[in-house]
């Protein structure tokens, strides 16, 4: 049985396929359009999923859409009630959009099913709908490793859930109980990521990653003004600080008065203050994810703990909750946000609608989250040539070798490999990689090659048996959703003067003998590497543990601030000559930047990517 899910129409659409309930392909339409966190209708990540398994779209057995909008569009009237009169703007801007398009979305998934597959409406397959919060909660539960677990998805908001607990015992998820709109832990993040200057929905993360050069100076005053939070974790905020019910704006003047002004326009400068507001908030949610998980854990008595929604990318929260929680392992999905419900509505369809059987063994059914697509060298050649592109070809130890050794010279090298992965994280088959120990890896890396901002960390990719000799992490990370500390015995004593360092001039001072790697506060996102998952990927770092004695590289996702990470090899070889990545290996083939012929392009091509 062949069942196909969709995710579209708010942000990240994608589609993913399984057969018998097996995960066959999954894609971002993001990757295919070059249009970052794309909401359209996913028609190449589905022509993409149908090509790899081999179907035709009339060969499905259903296709299931990640969420009810009936539901969504009942909890949108009830807010502009509730908050009537105001946000009448809002709610005249919003209704003709529901009313000529999401309202009647059933009958536009038949119409773009049936434009895609050239047929007619009749001839399409069965159409189902999944809750938002179930979709999270099945891409949660039935890919992970564990028979029985509780489950918990954090996000902004579903239809009405914005927090929810579930129950999974083998072939059933069963709902426990839901925090609603408009009380919500990832719109709460999201205001002060808006609040910061950053982009909702999108610069969640640089909040994450900012907070460690800050002080948590403002964590009393969200505890005590913005939400009332209760020892199990529920919560309620207080909703005169927030305008996202009725505005178009996450925040209102009560939360400027509260801490000291308006919004940081977004590309200005960054003040201590936004530091600290991003500690402050990253402490609150820490503290509201643990009561969460502490709660759910007396509920069930469960061992394990599976996460989805956006919240669950917080890979902070989630190496405190592997440290500090009660569960004795906890597995998140490697695309936890929206791309990730499309694989949980088709997995509700198998298990829920067709009572399909599940199995479970000792890794996750993820495949590495290595499901979208591949390019052989015939592929790879035939979109390059007419670009007369100067390459050698290497068998593959020839080409570990000889990449080590470039890395090991201070080179930037595009990592171009097998099957794209699903979700935001690169994992070795669409990376940028370098060499963890150079001091200057992180300044060249971000603001020559990423075009990004400086304070912007980078993960090391180690090889798993090495984990724990250079990180405080006794298990397996490898979906790059696990902040760990770094050993003490690869920490560098502070020099004189260290300790006075303040805010972003923290970055000036060297923390341990991997450099590049290493946050501010010795914290790393490690991703483990792994034979049987990577064996090229595991191969390349063997080889340069072998000419090094490290058996790390710096991965950060092959894209440029704005874009999408590359999907095709076209994209990839755009992107490198755009930048100043001096090495491209695309499968076994080698390019030297400087053999390559003059790249002519308009000079203001990163006007085409919207600013994350």
């Amino acid at each position: 049985m062949n069942i196909l899910g969709i995710s579209a129409y708010y942000h990240d659409s994608a589609a993913a396929l399984i057969g018998d309930g097996n995960v066959v392909a999954a894609a971002q339409q993001e990757r295919f359009s070059r249009k970052k966190h794309d909401p359209d209708f996913p028609a190449d990540a589905i022509r993409y999923c149908l090509a790899e398994a081999g179907l035709t779209l009339t060969e499905l057995d259903a296709v299931i859409f990640y969420d009810k909008p009936l539901l969504k569009f009942e909890r949108l009237l009830e807010t502009y009630l509730s908050f009537a009169p105001r946000g009448f703007g809002s709610f005249v801007r919003s209704m003709p959009v529901w009313l000529k398009e999401k309202l009647y979305l059933k009958s536009t998934l038949k119409r773009e099913l049936a434009a895609l597959g050239g047929v007619g409406v009749k001839h399409l397959p069965k159409l189902l709908f999944s809750e938002h919060h179930q979709s999270h909660a099945a891409s949660a539960f039935y890919p992970s490793p564990f028979m029985n677990a509780a489950v918990l998805c954090l996000d902004g908001v579903g239809e009405w859930a914005t927090t929810s607990a579930w129950n999974g015992t083998g072939a059933k998820l069963e709902p426990l109980w839901q925090i609603d709109f408009p009380h919500s832990l990832g719109l709460l993040y999201s205001a002060f990521t808006y609040y910061a200057g950053f982009k909702v929905n999108s610069g969640e993360y640089k909040l994450m990653g900012l907070a460690p050069y800050g002080e948590p100076r403002y964590a009393d005053a969200i505890l005590e003004e913005l939400i009332d939070l209760k020892a199990d974790g529920s919560f309620r905020l207080n909703m005169r600080f927030f305008n996202y019910c009725t505005g178009d704006t996450m925040t209102s003047p009560h939360f400027d008065a509260l801490f000291g002004g308006p919004p940081r326009k977004p590309e200005s400068e960054i003040s201590q203050r936004e530091m600290d507001l991003a500690a402050s908030i990253q402490v609150v949610t820490e503290e509201i994810v643990l009561r969460l998980a502490r709660a759910v854990h007396r509920e069930t008595g469960h061992d394990y703990l599976c996460l989805a929604g956006g919240v669950a990318l917080n890979c902070v929260s989630n190496g405190r909750l592997l440290r500090e929680g009660p569960f004795k392992d906890v597995w998140i999905q490697p695309a936890a946000g929206d791309a990730g419900g499309a694989l949980g509505a088709a997995l509700v369809a198998w298990h829920d609608y067709f009572d399909g059987p599940r199995s479970v063994g000792h890794s996750d059914a993820m495949h590495g989250a290595y499901l979208g697509p591949r390019f052989d060298e015939a592929d790879t050649v035939a979109a390059l040539s007419p670009l007369n592109i100067v390459y050698s070809k290497h068998d593959e130890p020839s080409l570990m070798t000889t990449v080590a050794e470039l890395i090991e010279q201070g080179n930037v090298v595009g990592w171009f490999q097998g099957r794209m992965e699903f979700g935001p994280r690169a994992l070795g088959n669409r990376s940028i990689i370098g060499d963890p120990r150079s001091e200057k890896m992180q300044s060249v890396m971000n603001l020559k090659i990423k075009y990004r901002e400086s304070f912007r960390p980078f993960a090391p990719a180690i090889l798993a048996d090495d984990v724990s000799t250079y990180f405080e992490l006794d298990r397996s990370s490898p979906y790059m959703l696990i902040v760990a500390p770094v050993a003490e015995s690869v920490r560098v004593a502070p020099s004189d003067g260290d300790e006075t360092l303040f805010g972003i001039d923290k970055l000036k001072r060297r923390r341990s003998t991997i450099p590049a790697i290493t946050h501010v506060d010795h914290s790393a996102r490690v991703q483990t590497v792994h034979e049987e998952t990577n064996p090229r990927f595991h191969a390349l770092i063997k080889a340069f543990r072998a000419r090094t004695g490290c058996p790390i590289l710096i991965n950060t996702s092959f894209n440029v601030r704005g874009e999408p990470v590359v999907c095709s090899p076209e994209d990839a070889y755009r992107c490198f000559m755009r930048t100043e990545m001096d090495y491209l290996v695309i499968g076994d083939l080698l390019f030297d930047k400087q053999q390559q012929p003059n790249w002519q392009e308009d000079t203001a091509w990163r006007e085409t990517f919207t600013l994350d």
